[in-house]
């Protein structure tokens, strides 16, 4: 009897592996679930039971440079340094102010009869200062305008970092999902040899162990589940707040980053288009533009003042209406070192921005170089992954039928089970690698947002 059940069951194993070499050329492997990555998925609902809000990756991006409050923040830094250039500029423009006093005495100011200084007295007039010759006024005026195009530069840098923190965001929230789409079929996989242990058992050919290891694996990525559902959850929420919602946001992009320049293209882009690298450069110049003009503190000014006036009722020494005028030249001779010192202090901050500048391009190269190949080996770990990942559910296909035919044990199945899931998490984290590393080239040169 003994050797005819062993020819029986070599016959069944024979018939099994056929099966499982017809199941790996057709769609999904056969008793088992196959990952469903790619499947429709029904839309997600939040908390509240509404739908989730779904944007495209490119929508996510502009709504977070449009809406959220450091971009915002951005743009009014900006115009805090137009308005500073405007005080600046000030000191170049002419000034004009009006003045009026009125005076009220006890009584008339009577000399040899004659009123010198009568009792009500109404004295108006204005005050004309004008820069006739003002180069330090001038230069600062200059040195202003700067400072706005430095602030523009810096608010685009402020923008590139929130997108480049979007689309992070955005590629986190579909690597989520991918990670609970394997640990659901994990799940599936661990609750189909369940039910079959069971089945065993209530039919009187399975073991009360078989069942409760098959329970344990089962319980077990039904924990996993719910730590992915809530790691999920935390990535639409951030994604939310990035792009300036007060609910979770869902992604719905999921072949990105299409076209991908050269790693010449990207280097040269580094230098030419990164708007870190264009505001270091141009806070650079700025600097370098006040150490240039420091000449101006040395130079004379002229300013003319005049002063129209009316004074009612006249007295000997002011006529009714009259007007002066006068122009005063100052030359600045000495001032205890103060330009010295300042000339000093901006040589020393030009010199810092040049070797800002200089480590900036030297980091966006290396960004350029580590995306690309972080590129390419990202692409070749995803290919290593998901073939894995194939065999992984092939292995997992061969236990199962190995163990429905009697010639195995449930720990081999569980074991497929956990080397399933693990090689699915592999492939899915891969992928989010692989995306990652075009965000990352496309950044380092330039070319995003």
């Amino acid at each position: 009897m003994r050797p005819r059940s062993c020819h029986h069951r070599v016959h069944v194993l024979l018939g099994a592996l056929l099966l499982c070499l017809d199941a790996a050329a057709q769609p999904g492997p056969l008793g088992v679930p196959a990952p469903a990555l790619d499947a429709p998925r029904p839309p997600a609902l939040g908390s509240n039971g509404a739908p989730i809000e779904q944007v495209t990756f490119d929508a996510a991006v502009k709504l977070a440079l449009d809406r959220n409050p450091t971009s915002r923040q951005a743009a009014e830094e900006i115009r805090r340094y137009h308005a500073l250039m405007e005080e600046v500029r000030s000191s170049s423009l002419p000034t004009l102010y009006g003045t009026g006093n009125y005076t009220r005495l006890d009584a008339n100011r009577v000399v040899n009869g004659i009123i010198e200084l009568p009792r009500d007295g109404l004295n108006l007039s204005v005050t004309v200062s004008a820069p006739v010759i003002a180069p330090r006024a001038w230069v600062l005026w200059d040195q202003a305008s700067d400072q706005v195009d430095v602030a523009r530069l810096n608010a685009a840098d402020v923008r590139r970092t929130l997108a480049i923190t979007t689309g992070r965001a955005y590629l986190a929230v579909i690597a989520q999902k991918r990670l609970l789409d394997a640990a659901i079929t994990a799940r599936d996989n661990a609750k189909g040899h369940f039910e079959f242990t069971r089945a065993q058992l209530a039919g009187g050919v399975g073991n009360r162990l078989d069942e409760v290891r098959a329970a344990q694996e089962l319980t077990s990525d039904e924990a996993l589940i719910q730590n992915q559902e809530v790691a999920l959850v935390r990535a639409r929420e951030g994604l939310g707040v990035l792009v300036a919602r007060d609910a979770a946001v869902d992604a719905t992009d999921e072949s990105l980053f299409a076209k991908l320049p050269s790693l010449n293209e990207a280097l040269n882009g580094s230098q030419k288009t990164r708007q870190d690298v264009r505001a270091r450069e141009r806070a650079a110049a700025a600097v370098a533009r006040t150490v240039r003009q420091a000449y101006a503190d040395y130079l004379p000014y002229l300013n003319l003042l005049a002063f129209p006036f009316y004074q009612d009722p006249p007295i000997p020494t002011v006529p009714r209406t009259g007007w002066q005028a006068e122009l005063v030249l100052t030359i600045p001779f000495y001032d205890g070192g103060l330009r010295y010192g300042q000339e000093k202090a901006q040589k020393a901050l030009a010199n810092e921005a040049q070797l800002d500048v200089e480590a900036t391009l030297r980091q966006a190269k290396s960004d350029v170089r580590v995306a690309f190949e972080e590129m390419q080996r990202a692409d070749v770990a995803l290919d290593q992954a998901e073939q894995s990942s194939a065999f992984a559910n092939q292995a997992l296909v061969l236990a199962n039928l190995a163990y429905r035919a009697g010639a195995t044990t449930n720990l081999e199945v569980i074991d497929a089970e956990r080397q399933a899931r693990d090689a699915a998490t592999q492939a899915a984290m891969a992928e989010d690698t692989s995306r990652q590393a075009r965000l990352d080239l496309l950044a380092a040169s330039g070319r995003f947002p």
